[in-house]
């Protein structure tokens, strides 16, 4: 339980036997996100304690219990869920937010939601063969969203302020690689590499001013702006001359609509299975239950090597 900010409490709670509808899924393990940061830290919209699990919602499990009027899930079923609360042993979900996860998974880690994010991602994204691709910011969902770029035949640039993170790209199928640590120098090299055309798409996962400006600007006349970091403190102000002269598609590629999310999981464990997607270099760190403090303390510090935890019961 997030008791405030900066502190997590173990607290043990009755879980309700699932109702019509529903079933308990046991927890194997939960992906720490990068919007969990705020609430974290403390923003003063914030108010304490959390409910128990929250702010939890990148698990997977495997169904325990079935309550009434659901016929697609049994007991021992593994499945990845759409649910605010999965820090915990054990959740109660509505069994049309569960998705039925392939047998040829096994127990690899699988964090249905954060997957089915990126894959949303790429497909608001509309990648082609042949099209210049920009990933600015190379945490997990933008190594993901980069990943799929190079799997459509798409010339990806990632663009980062981390070596690792660059490294990371380079692994998930990056042609070149930039340090973010000098905007303007960024945009030059963007210029440099694509010949002055800029990108067909620019992908902007952090969800910051600074990479919202620098987006913008590798965008290319015509181009598309996909928004896929999470803006949540406080307004944004955008060069609005440059977007309407340059005529770019702006596209906003967070998924609120379940039962797309669930198309983007079932989307995500198919890609894995077939072979042609394998998110597992980009899960770095591994932490029980009691360790969620200091998992989410490295999502803020992001020491050498980290990019995706999960906390595992």
């Amino acid at each position: 339980m997030l008791a405030g900010p900066r502190r997590i409490e173990l607290a043990t709670v009755e879980v309700p036997e699932p109702g019509p509808g529903q079933v308990r899924v046991a927890v194997q393990g939960c992906g720490v996100c990068g919007s969990n940061l705020p609430v974290w830290e403390g923003r003063p919209w914030f108010t304490y304690p959390l409910p128990a699990g929250a702010p939890g919602h990148e698990a997977w499990g495997r169904v325990e219990s079935v309550g009434m009027d659901v016929d697609d899930l049994a007991v021992g079923d593994p499945v990845a869920f759409l649910a605010d609360g999965a820090f915990c042993e054990a959740v109660v979900v509505d069994a049309s937010a569960a998705v039925l996860l392939p047998p040829e998974l096994g127990d690899r880690p699988f964090p249905g939601e954060a997957l089915g994010c990126g894959f949303n991602v790429a497909s608001r994204s509309g990648f082609e063969a042949g099209q210049t691709v920009c990933i600015v910011g190379v945490g997990f969902l933008g190594a993901v969203v980069g990943a799929l770029a190079a799997g459509a035949g798409a010339r990806v640039i990632g663009v980062s302020r981390r070596r690792f993170a660059l490294d990371v790209a380079r692994l998930m199928g990056a042609d070149h690689t930039i340090s973010a640590a000098d905007p303007a120098a960024v945009v030059k090299e963007v210029e440099q590499v694509t010949e002055g055309e800029l990108c067909d798409v620019v992908v902007e996962a952090v969800g910051a001013q600074t990479t919202l400006d620098l987006s913008g600007q590798l965008t290319k006349v015509r181009g598309r702006l996909v928004i896929a970091g999470f803006h949540q403190d406080g307004q944004r102000t955008v060069d609005l001359q440059l977007w309407n002269w340059r005529g770019i598609d702006v596209v906003n590629a967070h998924e609120r609509n379940v039962e797309v999310s669930l198309q983007g999981i079932r989307a995500a464990a198919a890609a894995v299975v077939d072979g042609t997607f394998d998110p597992s270099p980009l899960y770095t760190h591994e932490y029980p239950l009691e360790q969620l403090g200091r998992a989410m303390d490295d999502m803020v510090e992001r020491p050498e090597g980290f990019l995706k935890a999960l906390v595992c019961p």
